[in-house]
């Protein structure tokens, strides 16, 4: 399996849904608790043959202190605004049928809103290719650590990949 250029993507919230019963950890998109619009936004990483989706998530005032580490990075704009982080730790796998590439290309009918969005997008999509290197490394890295027995001390972080792995397949009919 070849590495794609960085794109950002949603996943199909079915899937997402079927994979936070797993792991309560994976981002719940539930209208249940309020969650029915997040967007579960990402880059995709090749892991151990599988696609994985990297989290993109909004800075909250915590990640301003935090340090870059194994399982996160800081996204910061050209004048080194915080603008978006990284979880590695909460990466999933995901097949071509859960992927829907988000359009980021600005166009004259949207609203302010989605203009904002969208040069967001841009922004943090920048970063991550100019850093695609560094980022699917440490995607790599941080899989081999969790899945490896070894010790490892931001594993309890992290989610099981072999666990969500397995559900993948099922979920795709690959068992």
């Amino acid at each position: 399996m070849v590495q794609e250029r960085l794109n950002l993507y949603r996943i199909d919230m079915k899937y997402i849904r079927n994979l936070h019963h797993i792991d309560q950890r994976v981002s719940s998109v539930s209208p249940q608790i309020g969650k029915q619009h997040r967007i579960y936004v990402g880059l995709v990483v090749i892991c151990n043959q599988r696609k994985y989706l990297i989290p993109l998530s909004h800075p909250v005032e915590k990640h301003k202190r935090m340090k870059s580490r194994a399982d996160f990075d800081k996204i910061v704009d050209k004048h080194g605004k915080l603008i978006g982080v990284l979880n590695y730790n909460l990466m999933i796998p995901v097949e071509e049928e859960q992927l829907i590439r988000i359009d980021i290309k600005s166009r004259e009918y949207d609203s302010i809103k989605e203009r904002h969005y969208k040069q967001l997008c841009v922004d943090e999509l920048n970063w991550c290719r100019k850093n695609a290197n560094i980022i699917i490394n440490k995607a790599n890295c941080l899989y081999e650590l969790c899945t490896n027995n070894s010790n490892y001390k931001g594993k309890d972080r992290c989610l099981d990949f072999k666990r969500l792995e397995a559900e993948c397949n099922k979920y795709n009919n690959k068992e």
